[in-house]
């Protein structure tokens, strides 16, 4: 049997008001999905470039290595990802351009 906490409920709330504000926020979406590695990480890196500091990409992918390599190619050109959500065997980043 499980229990469910108040503040897990609350975090929960606060998570998709979270998601919503970032979606709202959000300049550019691309979806490469059906891309096998490395195309999605350098397609993503590619849209950065034209990119002006402070603009939020979401990219969706649903190749599974995205998963470490997208954050990994982020670390090494100093952008943020804001979030990683997963859905429906899809993986959403959100990417502020530094």
């Amino acid at each position: 049997m499980s229990f469910v906490v108040k503040d897990d409920i609350k975090r929960t709330k606060k998570n998709k008001k979270k998601l919503k504000r970032l979606k709202n926020m959000v300049d550019k979406t691309v979806d490469y999905t059906g891309l096998k590695c490395p195309m999605p990480v350098l397609k993503t890196k590619k849209e950065l470039k034209t990119m002006s500091s402070g603009q939020v990409i979401e990219v969706i992918v649903d190749d599974v290595g995205a998963k470490k390599d997208i954050p990994a190619l982020l670390n090494k050109i100093g952008d943020e990802l804001v979030e990683l959500k997963e859905d429906n065997g899809n993986l959403i980043f959100i990417i502020k351009k530094a």
